[in-house]
């Protein structure tokens, strides 16, 4: 590997010594954070700033705790994966109802420390290996689940033993419904909710590590398009040993994408029905489990995700949720079921009241920027609270903010107090080695988001090969003013490529119509966008060879990289194709029958969007990159291309990653790049 792929690889992507996972606590005097002491230190400590003074205190320091950590406990890290974390050390935290406590698991040990300082972490017993912890309103009695089951200390398990596995979300909440926990504790610390997730019906899958044939394979239950889902209850578990169940329609709404206590008195949950078309907030009391409808939002298609915060009560007692403008043009918030917002504002986040006003992350102008702004409840008018060119983020408690910004100059974080101080949590990553500017531009009748990326100290007129770096797949947008994600791509452009990102219809943030586009039909709307607006974008820039077009991407991105060289040879020259989920018919439920209804009533569209039969077709040089210790895009998706092409007698390239997963960890990303550039070079010369 050259020096920017080691360095990438060592500071896990320019990640390790920043802040991250902020909290506040304590009426906003605490702002809680995890960072590691520098840009190759990949264990996380937990800190907390005190905005009364701006002191940073580290609270918890991973190796003082562990000094020998050895493995994480497989509930631990298969959480880990459904959210994305790579960091070691404490990954993950929670605060007591005052926010002047926090507990953590850390290798499957159970910990506590507090605020002030007043002694190091204490490690609380556990029947077993512990996984995420929550505190109570006081923080003197700590819920955790060990085993499938719901254990509160000091005390014991609170959950029954029925077979069932308890605390803990789901595959598919956690993996796609943005439910990532599974027990909350009421406000007054007394009872708990509790998920109860039953997975006897689904279908186990299974992979192992053929370098390591010593040990046994790790199965898992999956739940696969068209087939069963987890059956999942809410119970309410009191402090005497009662369990009080929430009634609502499950067969009809199986879904629980979203769950709080609201009060003592009132519980609040979010349920869908399995095509994800009807959406109910419902309002529970949990002394009788009884529940009543507060809203219903439908769509033709599917209902969008809850924005990020929603849904709320504000102070006043009024409900604030989330709806699509008539025709799909914005993403809106509703109070009370009104729109407060129109067209021009596609919001992304509600932070909460700030000053009387609701603080929300919203788009305004470019899609790849995002603005914060201040909402007027009663009038709908906004003003800017954090504009300007970048990604402007903000967390906000009784009147102290923390805001975000990131554009080319990099990352920048602030904490502003109600009387007007300012403070910077102090950021150790490694500075970006890159100031990416890419070229952000709308083509097409569809305005398609587009961004190109040429070397540094590029000659007007000199041809270049083109690298299609793209995702393009729902719930993730690739053209960004954030910064981090531009250093791999400028890295690819300074190897000799113009390297050139589009956002097709089908990925979030421009409109909710949009986004709808590829209902019924990925691989149609996904090819369609990517070639016209590659072709755009050759029209307007000259020095982009489409004679010679190479394409890359990871998960849906491995996708679209493996269809472009299948089905559209004649502009897509060569692909790597990572992680690729070749047939949806064997991926799951929550992501796939959202967008390509059941495989049973829709066999042609589940047959259309696979890539098996496309083998026979290849005439383009293809590298399939797969981990195989994937359990969200198993590895059989990548083996079953491979498979068909070899029967086929298509020559290609398979690249099998011994117990890699699907985050790709620990610099392995790095490696793949190193050889898919080889691999560039070779066929695109």
């Amino acid at each position: 590997m050259d020096d920017f792929l080691r360095l990438s690889a060592a500071t896990a992507r320019f990640t390790h010594g920043a802040p991250r996972a902020f909290a506040f606590g304590d009426g906003g005097r605490l702002l809680w954070f995890l960072r590691s002491t520098g840009p190759t230190d990949a264990s996380d400590s937990l800190w907390v700033l005190d905005t009364a003074t701006g002191a940073e205190t580290r609270l918890a320091d991973p190796r003082e705790l562990c000094a020998e950590p050895g493995e994480l406990p497989v509930a631990e890290r298969r959480l880990r994966e459904r959210i994305r974390l790579v960091a070691a050390g404490i990954g993950s935290y929670a605060l007591s109802g005052d926010g002047r406590r926090a507990v953590f698991a850390l290798y499957g040990r159970l910990y506590a420390v507090r605020a002030d300082g007043s002694g190091p972490p204490e490690e609380l017993p556990a029947a077993g290996p512990a996984l995420d912890p929550r505190p109570d309103a006081d923080g003197t009695r700590t819920a955790y689940v060990t085993a499938d089951a719901l254990y509160v200390t000091p005390g014991g398990r609170v959950s029954p033993d029925d077979g069932a596995r308890w605390g803990v979300a789901e595959f598919a909440a956690a993996e796609e419904l943005g439910r990532a926990r599974g027990h909350w504790w009421s406000p007054d610390g007394v009872s708990l909710l509790a998920a109860r997730v039953d997975e006897s019906a689904l279908p186990r899958r299974h992979f192992t590590d053929p370098a390591h044939p010593e040990l046994p394979a790790e199965d898992f239950a999956y739940p696969e398009a068209g087939g069963p889902n987890a059956e999942v209850q809410l119970w309410v578990l009191g402090p005497a040993g009662e369990r009080i169940r929430l009634d609502w329609d499950a067969q009809a709404y199986p879904y629980v994408s979203d769950a709080s206590w609201e009060s003592a008195g009132e519980i609040l949950l979010t349920v869908q029905d399995r095509l994800q078309r009807t959406v109910l907030l419902l309002s529970a009391d949990p002394a009788t489990g009884r529940t009543r409808e507060l809203s219903r939002t439908t769509h033709p298609q599917w209902v969008d995700p809850m924005v990020p915060g929603t849904p709320a009560r504000l102070p006043d007692g009024r409900m604030l949720t989330a709806v699509d403008t008539p025709g799909g043009a914005a993403r809106a918030l509703a109070l009370d079921g009104r729109p407060l917002t129109g067209d021009g504002v596609q919001v992304r986040a509600f932070a909460g009241v700030h000053d009387g006003l609701l603080l929300i992350e919203a788009g305004l102008r470019d899609p790849a920027e995002q603005q914060v702004l201040l909402l007027d409840p009663a009038t709908g008018e906004h003003t800017p609270l954090a504009d300007g060119p970048g990604v402007h983020a903000v967390q906000a408690s009784a009147g102290t903010l923390l805001l975000t910004s990131a554009d080319a100059d990099g990352i920048r974080r602030t904490v502003r107090t109600p009387d007007g101080r300012e403070f910077t949590p102090g950021d150790l990553s490694q500075p970006l080695p890159y100031r990416v500017v890419p070229v952000l531009e709308r083509v097409t009748e569809h305005a398609v988001p587009t961004a190109l990326v040429l070397p540094r100290g590029h000659v007007p007129g000199r041809r270049l090969p083109v690298l299609l770096d793209s995702y393009g797949g729902p719930g993730f947008q690739d053209v960004s003013a954030e910064p981090r994600r531009w250093q791999a791509r400028q890295w690819w452009a300074d190897q000799g490529f113009a390297v050139v990102t589009i956002d097709n219809r089908g990925t979030p943030y421009v409109s909710p119509a949009f986004t709808h586009a590829v209902y019924r039909g990925f691989c149609d709307v996904t090819l369609e966008d990517q070639a016209a607006a590659l072709r755009a974008l050759g029209a307007r820039h000259p020095d982009l060879d489409l004679g010679r077009v190479g394409v890359r991407g990871w998960s849906y991105g491995g996708y679209l990289s493996a269809m472009a060289v299948l089905r559209r040879p004649d502009l897509f020259h060569a692909a790597a194709a990572g992680a690729a989920p070749t047939d949806f018919r064997h991926y799951d439920t929550a992501y796939t029958e959202r967008y390509l209804g059941l495989p049973q009533d829709h066999p042609e569209v589940y047959e259309r969007n696979c890539l098996i039969p496309d083998a026979p077709r290849l005439t383009r040089p293809l590298l399939l990159v797969t981990g195989l210790a994937d359990d969200n895009v198993h590895p059989s998706h990548t083996l079953r291309l491979s498979q068909a092409l070899t029967d086929a007698g298509h020559p290609h390239q398979l690249l099998a990653l011994p117990g890699v997963t699907h985050m790709t960890p620990g610099g392995i990303r790095e490696k793949v790049m190193a050889l898919e550039l080889e691999f560039f070079r070779r066929e695109l010369a």
